[in-house]
């Protein structure tokens, strides 16, 4: 089996270890090795690109009206004057 060590690790996460340990009853290098396993072990996101991520925000909603095609229609440039 491999064997690594992680340096500078904050006073304050260490001491969350330590009580998670204590509260799961087990020793904080067998946690840290349990939140290690957990993380590999979850499902990678499906990538996608931002009009898959787009178009899941809007999937299920709908329309319930007919949208016309604008095909042969002549393009008109914005007007800004007053």
């Amino acid at each position: 089996m491999a064997q690594f060590v992680v340096r500078n690790i904050e006073d304050g996460v260490k001491a969350r270890l330590q009580r998670r340990a204590r509260r799961n009853g087990r020793s904080m290098e067998e946690e840290v090795r349990d939140i290690l396993r957990s993380a590999v072990n979850e499902a990678d996101p499906p990538a996608g690109g931002l009009g898959t991520e787009i178009a899941a925000l809007f999937a299920g909603t709908g329309i319930d009206f007919e949208v016309p095609e604008l095909r042969g229609h002549r393009i008109k440039p914005a007007s800004f004057d007053e």
